[in-house]
C-alpha cells in the first residue's frame, strides 16, 4: 500500500480501499497530518475533475461522504495531547447560492482540531442566517466559503448587512474558495482570504491572539 495508492483510491471514490489504507497507515504509526495532506491533494484532483465536467454532483457528494469518514477517524488522533479549552468561536458557512462543502468541511476540521469552537451553518446559507448566528454566538471570526463566482455577491451582501446592524467591527472576516483573491476581499469588504485550510488556521491564530 503506497501513499500514492491512497490518493488514487480516494480520487476513484473506492470507499472500502480508502478505509483499509487509512487504518493501515495509522496502525503503522504514520503522522495524521501527513495523511491529511494526501486527503487535500486528492480533494484538489476531485475538484478539478468536477470543474472539467469529468465528475458531477453525485461524485462530489460521494467524495464528501468519504471525507467525513476520514475526518471521524483522524480527529481523535489529531486532538490527542491538545488541551480541552477552546481558543474561541468561529462561525463558518458556504454562502447563499452555493452548495459546495468539501473546502468548507476541510477548513472546519482543521479549525476544530486546532482548538476552535466552530459553528458550522452548512451550505447555501442566507445573509439573515449568518447575521442571526453572529448575534447568537458572538464569534471573534466569521468564515465565509464560496466556490462559485456568484458567491461573491452573497459575501458582499452578508458583510453589508453586518455593517447595517452595527456589528461588522466586532469580528474579523475571512473568505475562501474558488478563485478568491485580494480583489475579491476588497470587493466584498472582508479582512483576508485563505487559499487553504492551513491559512485559515493561521489567520484565526493571528486574530485570536
Amino acid at each position: 500500500m503506497t501513499i500514492m495508492g491512497f490518493v488514487e483510491e480516494l480520487v476513484d471514490l473506492n470507499e472500502e480501499a480508502v478505509r483499509d489504507q487509512l487504518k493501515s497507515r495509522l496502525d503503522n504509526g504514520e503522522d495524521p497530518i501527513a495523511i491529511l495532506n494526501d486527503v487535500k491533494a486528492a480533494m484538489k484532483i476531485i475538484g478539478d475533475k468536477f470543474s472539467e465536467k469529468e465528475y458531477f454532483l453525485p461524485e462530489l457528494i460521494m467524495s464528501g461522504e468519504i471525507l467525513k469518514d476520514i475526518f471521524d477517524v483522524l480527529q481523535p488522533k489529531l486532538k490527542e495531547g491538545a488541551g480541552g479549552k477552546s481558543k474561541g468561536k468561529i462561525v463558518l458557512g458556504t454562502v447563499a447560492g452555493d452548495i459546495h462543502d468539501i473546502g468548507k468541511d476541510i477548513v472546519r476540521f482543521m479549525l476544530d482540531v486546532n482548538g476552535y469552537e466552530v459553528i458550522d451553518l452548512g451550505v447555501d446559507v442566507t445573509a439573515e442566517k449568518f447575521i442571526a448566528a453572529v448575534k447568537e454566538h458572538k464569534p471573534k471570526v466569521l468564515a465565509l466559503s464560496g466556490f462559485l463566482t456568484l458567491a461573491f455577491d452573497s459575501m458582499k451582501e452578508i458583510i453589508e448587512k453586518l455593517v447595517e446592524e452595527g456589528i461588522r467591527d466586532s469580528l474579523k472576516i475571512m473568505i475562501g474558495g474558488g478563485t478568491i483573491d485580494e480583489r475579491i476581499v476588497e470587493f466584498v469588504g472582508a479582512d483576508k482570504y485563505g487559499d487553504s485550510a492551513v491559512t485559515a488556521v493561521k489567520l484565526a491564530n493571528e486574530w485570536m491572539a
